[in-house]
């Protein structure tokens, strides 16, 4: 379905195989707002050799670029694997209105750490493509770890 949750994690999902094919833990993220993509991003860190190169950071400054605007008040982030801390307090900072999660990250995702890191009025959406965010993440470390 057009511009439904799982057309726009198919969209951060495109951008995780991309990742994946540079090397780069296969994770994606879009910033959505009016039904329009406004920022996207992959995890850069090996390329930038910047760990904070996250593919949410990425997605969430080029859509404060593309606002001109700190807050992203009106805006979803899509993104194929659970936020990490810090990319959960960037989120926070950035007061996003909604954020949809592929699949949860059971080791380093921000919500094995309560009270939440998210903003108090960010709505959660969890396991859109679920299956498709696991399957590339266990396929990229299957390859690399022989």
């Amino acid at each position: 379905m057009f511009f439904s949750d799982e057309y726009f994690m198919n969209a951060a999902l495109q951008l995780a195989e991309q990742a994946a094919e540079a090397g780069e833990i296969p994770v994606g993220a879009v910033v959505v707002s009016n039904n329009r993509i406004i920022g996207k991003g992959y995890n850069q860190t090996e390329r930038l050799q910047d760990v904070t190169a996250h593919a949410e950071i990425l997605a969430i400054s080029a859509a404060s670029n593309y606002l001109h605007a700190k807050y992203l008040t009106d805006c979803t982030l899509y993104v194929t694997l659970e936020p990490c801390m810090m990319c959960a307090g960037a989120l926070f900072w950035a007061q996003i209105s909604r954020l949809v999660i592929g699949a949860n990250d059971e080791k380093r995702g921000y919500a094995r750490i309560q009270p939440s890191l998210l903003h108090p009025k960010t709505r959660l959406v969890t396991g859109i493509l679920a299956d498709e965010s696991t399957a590339l993440l266990t396929q990229f470390f299957r390859e690399r770890r022989g």
